[in-house]
């Protein structure tokens, strides 16, 4: 049997620069963790507010996903990642001017351009790692590729638990008297201005990956055999958005996408309140707790895959998330240690859960294959929409526990997608069972 390169050594180095992206789009994903804490104390912002960190963030995604696919497919891979990077560093020197002026509107808006760079970084880099070589090898070359995500994320939150956390709380006393001589606002305009430094030399990293990558000769788009089948102008198979609508699989797919990106981030982002509310744990020490959820996230990646050689990828995402309904209910209804530690286990069952339910999404598509991948993309702007309904409910009844209800309901969604929702329906699925997604 012919052994399958998984990249061409001409490849290399594009592969590389490429792959560094996916460690490098989690870490701003992962640091929000840690500004929503931080910006509750520098501003003091209720719940609800801070949920908006997300909500500027994932709206950048769901406005950029298309406009990211399109300028793409006008030009070149390359041409639309080094946008991205330049909108991602940005970003990133953003923070600057928004904490020497100490506006969290201003945050919101760093965190907004961050995430439009992130949508071209994401929109790219996954069709560019598949196409990158031997169609046999797709798979292996983007689960290698994809690898490298959950140590950004863990990056993340430990550039923030190191560096942006001072570890510094008040008791109410001490504020009143910070306030009484008139020094407590100093003290907030310091916790704020912690911020700098890390996204400062994040921009600059940035940057400098951005000029090698201008410097690197990219493939031709016409170099690769998987290149040529992407030519859909000569093909004449341009997907519509219209025909999208005729797969219920599909649909059922992104709302699917949408509950599960609101359940995740949901989970993370008040993964360090809920620790600090129910376990008393000082900021710090919370913050190991969402780094531990966010290293079992990565173990459940590396344990599904195997799995998924000999369990059937409809029953494994069905059983992982009816295992997270009954691990979010516990945190819900058990708030304490219990339900802390049933918190960080529910990120090892989330694992599979984007990947798998993308695949599931666009298989039979045919030519609206690409089309459709972006709308799952775009899906993503339930992180932006549950998780300032989490901290209203929070808010409202005092309880953040209660508020946990939101994954719990996303989960239960998942589990009738992964066992009834994806069984694929439409009038290509059938022929065009040959058709390989890699995720």
């Amino acid at each position: 049997m012919a052994k399958h390169k998984i990249v061409d050594k001409k490849y290399l180095l594009p592969f590389i620069l490429v792959t560094s992206l996916f460690y490098l789009w989690a870490i701003p994903n992962n640091l929000n963790d840690i500004l929503i804490p931080q910006f509750m104390k520098s501003f003091e912002l209720n719940r609800l507010q801070a949920g908006l960190v997300q909500s500027a963030f994932y709206m950048g995604y769901f406005l950029l996903s298309l406009p990211a696919a399109y300028i793409m497919d006008r030009y070149n891979y390359k041409t639309g990642l080094l946008i991205g990077l330049v909108l991602y560093a940005m970003g990133a020197f953003l923070f600057y001017p928004a904490a020497i002026v100490g506006t969290y509107g201003l945050f919101l808006l760093a965190l907004f351009v961050i995430a439009s760079g992130l949508a071209f970084l994401e929109t790219g880099s996954n069709s560019f790692i598949a196409v990158l070589g031997d169609p046999a090898t797709s798979t292996q070359r983007l689960n290698f590729s994809q690898s490298f995500n959950p140590w950004g994320a863990m990056s993340g939150v430990l550039i923030g638990n190191i560096f942006i956390f001072s570890g510094v709380e008040h008791s109410e006393a001490q504020v009143e008297a910070l306030k009484a001589s008139g020094q407590y606002q100093s003290y907030l305009h310091s916790e704020i201005l912690r911020v700098i430094p890390p996204y400062m030399v994040i921009g600059v990293i940035i940057l400098v990956i951005a000029f090698v990558m201008w410097k690197v000769k990219f493939p031709a788009e016409s170099e690769t055999g998987t290149h040529k089948k992407m030519d859909t102008k000569k093909e004449g198979s341009h997907g519509h958005f219209s025909k999208l609508f005729q797969y219920p699989h599909f649909v059922k797919g992104v709302i699917a996408q949408f509950f599960y990106v609101g359940a995740q981030v949901g989970t993370w982002s008040f993964m360090i309140s809920y620790v600090k509310d129910y376990l008393q744990r000082p900021e710090k020490e919370a913050g190991y707790f969402l780094f531990a959820s966010l290293l079992a996230f990565g173990v459940g990646r590396f344990v599904s895959t195997a799995l998924m050689r000999k369990i059937n990828p409809h029953k494994l995402m069905g059983a992982y998330s009816l295992i997270n309904v009954v691990l979010v209910a516990v945190s819900v209804l058990l708030p304490g240690q219990l339900g802390g530690y049933t918190l960080v286990a529910s990120s090892f069952f989330m694992s599979l859960m984007f990947p798998t339910i993308f695949a599931f999404g666009v298989k039979g598509l045919g030519p609206n294959t690409k089309i459709g991948g972006s709308m799952i993309i775009m899906a993503i702007i339930g992180g932006a929409v549950w998780t300032p309904v989490m901290g209203l409910i929070s808010d409202r009844t005092g309880s953040l526990a209660l508020a946990m209800i939101i994954p719990l309901i996303c989960y239960i969604y998942i589990f009738y997608y992964a066992i009834k929702g994806s069984v694929p329906s439409g009038p290509l699925y059938e022929h065009d069972e040959k058709v390989i997604v890699s995720h």
